[in-house]
C-alpha cells in the first residue's frame, strides 16, 4: 500500500487510528498492540500478500535468536556463535532476494556462460528490516538488549510508517513508546501535528518529485535526444526528484508515527545545504549512516588504527553503501565515487587541520565548498540513475559537450511539456503568462526547487515549531486537498526499490 494512495488515505489510516486508539481506551493493550501489528502486516501484504511469508518469517527467526542468545548469557555464555549465525541469515536472506540475478549476470558477462537469470522479485522494504534486526541481535550479543514480548518486538520491526523505506530504527528507540501508557490516548496536538507533517511529505511527492520523474524517465530512456541544455535539466531533475521523494518519504513517516504519539528518528535534514560531502552524510538517510558507523565503521576500528586504516574503513563503509542501494555496478560505482570524496575531504582536513579562516574569507571558503559538494552530489547521482554505466555516462557526455550555435540552448519541448500539469496548465491558460515568458513552467518548477532544498528551513523545524491556529489550518488544508486531487496512477517511492 502506498502513503501516496487514496485506499491508504481515505480507508487505512482512519480505520487504524481509530481501531487502535478505541482497543486502548478500553484497556486492551495488547489486543490494541496486536491490532497495530495486524495492520502494518495488511499494509505490506497489499503490495504482494507472498511478501508476508518473508517478514513473518525474518521477524519469527530473529527472535528465536533474541530469546536464546539471552538464554546463554543468563547461563554465562557470550551467545557469539548464535549472533554470528543469526547475522549471517538475515544478510543470506537478503542477498537471495536482492542480489542473485545480479551475480548471475556478472559470472556470465565474465565468463561468458549462459546461466539463466531466476528473476526473484525484491520484497520491499527487505533491506531496510534486514538491517534493523540485525542491530537488534548484535545489541542483543552486546548485552544491551531488555525482555520484550514478542509481539511488541513484531511491532517493532514492522510498524507501518517506517517498514518500507526507512528509518532504520533501533528497539530502544521504538518498543519502549509501544510500552509507555502515556501514548496510549488520542492526542489531539500530536495528531494535528501528524497531519501537518503528512502533508507536507505528500506535497513534496506529489506536487514535486512526481512532476520531476517524468522529466528524468524521458531523459535517460533515450539520452542521444538529449541538447546539452535538456541535459542539466534532466541531471537537475533527478536531483530535485530524489530529493522530493525522499524528503516527502521521509516527513510522512514521522507525522504518521506522530499520529500514533510515536516519535521516529530524523532521517533527512536539507542534506543539498551542505558544504562537505561528510556534512552530506550526516544529513542524508542519518539513519543509515548510523547504522554503519555503529556496525561496520567501530567495529573495523574507526579512526582509532592511523589514518590509512580510517580511510580504508571509511572507502569499506560507502562500497557497502552504494551495494545495499542496488544490485548493479551504478550503484557500486556512485558509492566508491562518494567514500573516494570523502577521503578527499577528510585527508585535505588531516593535512591543514581545523584552521579558522577569517571573515570574509571564512563565507567564501564555504560558498566554493559548498558549490563543489553540491556539483559532485548532482554528477554521481546521475551513476545512480543510470540504467548502466554506459547510459550514465552518455548523458554525461551529453551535458559536458555544448553544442554548437542555438541548439545546444534549446530544451526538447516534450521535456517542457513534462512540466505542464493539468493544475499548471490551467493557470497559465487564465493568465496568458506563458505566451508572454515561453516555458516558465521548465524553470519556475527548478527554481521553486533550488530555493527549498537550499534556502528553506527543514521540515523537522516546521513541525517542532507547529502551532494550530487558522494560519495552519488553510495551509494544511489548501496543499492537502491539492495533493489529493493530484493523485494520479501508482507512483511508488523511489526508496522502495532499495
Amino acid at each position: 500500500m502506498l502513503f501516496n494512495s487514496y485506499i491508504f488515505i481515505l480507508i487505512f489510516i482512519p480505520l487504524c487510528l481509530l481501531g487502535y486508539f478505541l482497543l486502548n481506551r478500553f484497556k486492551l493493550r495488547i489486543v490494541a498492540q496486536c491490532f497495530l501489528f495486524g495492520m502494518s502486516l495488511w499494509f505490506y501484504g497489499y503490495f504482494n500478500y507472498w511478501y508476508l511469508f518473508i517478514i513473518i518469517a525474518s521477524i519469527l527467526i530473529n527472535y528465536f535468536c533474541y530469546v536464546y542468545i539471552g538464554k546463554l548469557r543468563e547461563k554465562g555464555g557470550s551467545g557469539k556463535g548464535l549472533m554470528i549465525a543469526g547475522v549471517a541469515v538475515n544478510l543470506g536472506i537478503l542477498g537471495f532476494f536482492k542480489y542473485t540475478d545480479f551475480f548471475i549476470d556478472t559470472v556470465n558477462h565474465v565468463f561468458k556462460s549462459d546461466i539463466g537469470l531466476l528473476h526473484i522479485l525484491l520484497p520491499l522494504g527487505i533491506s531496510f528490516f534486514t538491517f534493523q534486526q540485525i542491530s537488534f541481535i548484535v545489541d542483543t550479543y552486546r548485552g544491551q538488549v531488555g525482555k520484550y514480548k514478542f509481539i511488541y518486538y513484531a511491532s517493532f520491526v514492522a510498524f507501518f510508517p517506517q517498514l518500507i523505506a526507512g528509518p532504520i530504527v533501533t528497539h530502544d528507540e521504538m518498543i519502549g513508546q509501544f510500552l509507555d501508557e502515556s501514548k496510549k490516548k488520542l492526542n489531539f496536538d500530536n495528531l494535528t501535528k501528524g497531519i501537518f507533517m503528512f502533508t507536507i511529505g505528500l506535497s513534496k511527492k506529489v506536487l514535486l518529485a512526481d512532476v520531476f520523474g517524468s522529466v528524468v524517465n524521458y531523459g535517460y530512456v533515450a539520452p542521444e535526444r538529449l541538447t546539452f541544455l535538456s541535459a542539466w535539466v534532466v541531471i537537475l531533475s533527478y536531483t530535485f526528484q530524489i530529493y522530493f521523494d525522499f524528503s516527502g518519504y521521509c516527513d510522512m513517516a514521522l507525522g504518521l508515527a506522530k499520529m500514533f504519539n510515536i516519535d521516529i528518528p530524523l532521517n533527512f535534514n536539507s542534506p543539498y545545504q551542505s558544504v562537505t560531502i561528510t556534512e552530506f552524510w550526516d544529513r542524508w538517510h542519518m539513519t543509515l549512516t548510523r547504522f554503519f558507523t555503529r556496525y561496520v565503521y567501530i567495529p573495523l576500528g574507526g579512526n582509532r588504527k592511523g589514518r590509512v586504516r580510517t580511510y580504508i574503513n571509511v572507502f569499506i563503509v560507502f562500497l557497502l553503501s552504494g551495494f545495499w542501494h542496488g544490485a548493479g555496478w551504478t550503484f557500486i560505482l556512485w558509492g566508491v565515487l562518494h567514500g573516494v570524496f570523502v577521503i578527499i575531504t577528510r585527508l585535505i582536513k588531516d593535512i591543514i587541520g581545523d584552521k579558522k579562516i577569517a571573515n570574509p574569507v571564512q563565507y567564501i571558503s564555504r560558498g566554493i565548498s559548498w558549490i563543489i559538494t553540491f556539483f559532485f552530489v548532482n554528477i554521481t547521482w546521475v551513476f545512480f540513475r543510470g540504467e548502466s554505466i554506459g547510459n550514465a555516462l552518455f548523458v554525461l557526455k551529453k551535458a559536458f559537450t555544448f553544442n554548437t550555435g542555438a541548439a545546444g540552448l534549446v530544451v526538447d519541448p516534450i521535456i517542457h511539456g513534462a512540466f505542464k500539469t493539468p493544475e499548471m496548465s490551467e493557470l497559465m491558460a487564465l493568465t496568458n503568462i506563458d505566451a508572454k515568458i515561453p516555458n516558465l513552467l521548465t524553470w519556475g518548477f527548478l527554481l521553486v526547487s533550488f530555493v527549498i532544498a537550499i534556502f528553506l528551513p527543514n521540515s523537522k523545524k516546521m513541525f517542532d515549531k507547529f502551532k494550530p491556529n487558522v494560519i495552519t489550518l488553510i495551509f494544511t488544508i489548501v496543499f492537502f486537498v491539492w495533493s489529493f486531487l493530484s493523485i494520479s496512477g501508482v507512483s511508488t517511492f523511489l526508496y522502495f526499490n532499495f
